[in-house]
């Protein structure tokens, strides 16, 4: 009896041990979400954003226990719905393509930045094939005496530098950036009808080994799946920069293009609301070569964008872990294992 009355005391206690492990356990794997109605993503049309979107709602699915939802839309309509709160959040910003409109909902109070995302780059590429038949061709200003290596269809006498797709913001760099490097006389700036287009005419002449050069932007699939050389351009010049982005600069002189910081952003009483959520959207951060490599795995291999994103979550756990909390983070990887 005596025994009996000792091992029970300790049975009891290792009841209530094991009870507060598989309440620990059941919290971990159920757990509560601050919203108590779907999460709502601008979904905007273009590759990063929809590897993005599709990244950060899985972890708010499967991390946090929320539900989510996209709204689809072009970059300023899913800005207006953000401000007036039809959608919680743009997960990726260009905000120098957008900044006066960003000043002034900034400025209203309506949306919050709350991190930086990537950092977008942009500049002239050509194949690397290129590059190797032309050894001196390193940087932009090398093109100078080369204009019959890209010679222009619709004018032989001058070299095709590929542009940005026609009535897009950049048209005005490409165009500014050709006479900064003195390379009018030589080369023209053909621009597309549209981005399809643009890109159409990229790949075939790589496909083809046909020398080209052309202005892309990252992260794209487009760079992360072709094997191109970035040409070098002179370090930035504010001054300058700022007369090449100027479609009336009557002057431009050399200089680099800045990177971009792209954001993202907030519904302002979506931050009051999901504090966590927010926390958790503010640490979203993104190394470009990653995210551009990522989508160049999605074009190489042909997959779907969910299956890109369980790509990303799969091979960069040391990149997203660091988002959220360690219990969220557990609750993902479970999924991950389980998928």
């Amino acid at each position: 009896m005596t025994q009996y009355l000792r091992i029970k005391p300790i049975l009891a206690a290792v009841s209530v041990a094991i009870g507060t492990v598989m309440s620990v356990n059941a919290h971990a794997q159920s757990p509560t979400c601050e919203l108590d109605r779907p999460m709502k993503f601008g979904g905007m049309n273009w590759e990063s954003n929809q590897i993005l979107v599709n990244v950060e709602r899985y972890i708010v699915e499967h991390g946090y226990g929320c539900q989510t939802q996209v709204e689809q839309g072009d970059t300023l309509p899913m800005f207006a719905a953000l401000q007036r709160g039809d959608v919680d959040i743009n997960s990726e910003i260009w905000i120098t393509q957008m900044q006066e409109p960003w000043d002034e909902a900034i400025a209203a109070g309506k949306i919050k930045a709350v991190g930086t995302v990537f950092t977008g780059t942009d500049g002239w590429y050509v194949p690397r094939y290129t590059a190797e038949k032309f050894p001196q061709l390193r940087s932009a200003t090398d093109l100078k005496g080369l204009h019959e290596t890209f010679i222009d269809n619709e004018d032989p006498g001058k070299g095709r530098i590929y542009g940005c797709a026609a009535g897009w913001t950049c048209g005005t760099i490409n165009a500014n950036l050709l006479k900064a490097f003195n390379l009018q006389d030589e080369y023209l700036v053909y621009s597309p009808g549209n981005a399809a287009a643009q890109r159409a005419a990229i790949t075939s002449a790589y496909k083809r080994k046909k020398d080209i050069v052309f202005y892309y932007w990252t992260p794209t699939s487009l760079v992360g799946s072709l094997d191109l050389v970035k040409l070098k351009m002179p370090p930035v010049d504010e001054k300058a920069l700022a007369c090449i982005t100027d479609p009336k600069c009557e002057n431009p002189r050399p200089t680099g293009l800045a990177e971009y910081p792209v954001v993202t952003a907030v519904n302002s009483q979506f931050a009051q609301r999901a504090p966590q959520l927010t926390a958790f959207l503010a640490k979203v951060n993104v190394p470009e070569e990653k995210l551009t490599a990522t989508l160049g795995h999605m074009e190489n291999e042909g997959l779907e964008l969910e299956e890109a994103s369980l790509y990303f979550l799969q091979t960069y756990p040391d990149i997203w872990t660091n988002w959220v909390p360690a219990d969220v983070a557990q609750r993902v990887q479970d999924k991950l294992s389980s998928s």
